[in-house]
């Protein structure tokens, strides 16, 4: 009979858990069919689904606050102002968002009071412009859902950075970057790690090859080269 030997099985691998999209919603859309919606996407493992009292908003995701409204709700909302009330409360969240929900359903400017339709459309440009709060129009709950989901799901991506190439640099510390990020291969992140590491662009340029290697690691003699021809 062979002898059992306790090194002859390799190590399992550990699979890391599955991070989900989270959405947090307030416990009073609990009735809602955003819910059930939503609800149903958690039981296929697509998010997670945490219902929780808030004291801003109908639903939190990663740093946005999110007040939803339908069409009704959001003309009696402005007629009481309450909604400028919750607008305000809002701004305690770095991100906000507003969704009036149901424009397929129901037209936003005929309503069963005598509003004006000018009234609702220089509301509506107050909250972009005066609160600075995006609006989304959705069709029914289930767009909304999606809405919702698609934001959970783009907090798991990585924040990359913007390269100022895209636009005009204002600044000094601007103009350093935007000059340094020309080089193939230097973008926005490594470009401001040159300058925290040598702090100006002479530094930089005639730091040696093991110096920038700190930084470029690899890209080092690629970047030297360049210097020097």
């Amino acid at each position: 009979m062979p002898l059992f030997n306790p090194f002859s099985f390799k190590k399992r691998k550990t699979s890391k858990p599955k991070i989900l999209p989270r959405i947090i919603a307030d416990i009073h859309e609990k009735d809602s069919m955003i819910l059930a919606e939503l609800s149903e996407k958690q039981n296929n493992q697509e998010i997670e689904l945490i219902i929780q009292s808030l004291k801003i908003g109908d639903y939190l995701i990663g740093k946005t606050v999110i007040e939803r409204k339908t069409v009704s709700d959001f003309i009696s909302s402005m007629l009481s102002k309450r909604l400028v009330e919750q607008l305000k409360q809002m701004k305690q969240y770095p991100l906000q968002l507003l969704i009036i929900e149901g424009i397929d359903e129901q037209e936003l400017y005929k309503t069963d009071t005598k509003l004006n339709p000018n009234s609702i459309r220089g509301f509506i440009l107050s909250i972009i412009t005066n609160y600075q709060i995006p609006i989304i129009f959705t069709q029914n709950y289930k767009d909304t859902s999606n809405y919702l989901i698609t934001l959970a799901k783009q907090q798991l991506k990585p924040k990359q950075e913007i390269s100022l190439h895209s636009r005009i640099p204002l600044t000094l510390k601007e103009q350093k970057q935007y000059i340094l990020e020309a080089f193939p291969n230097i973008g926005p992140v490594k470009a401001k790690k040159l300058l925290e590491e040598f702090k100006t662009l002479s530094n930089i340029f005639n730091a040696s090859e093991e110096e920038l290697t700190k930084v470029l690691r690899k890209k080092s003699l690629d970047f030297k080269q360049i210097l020097n021809k």
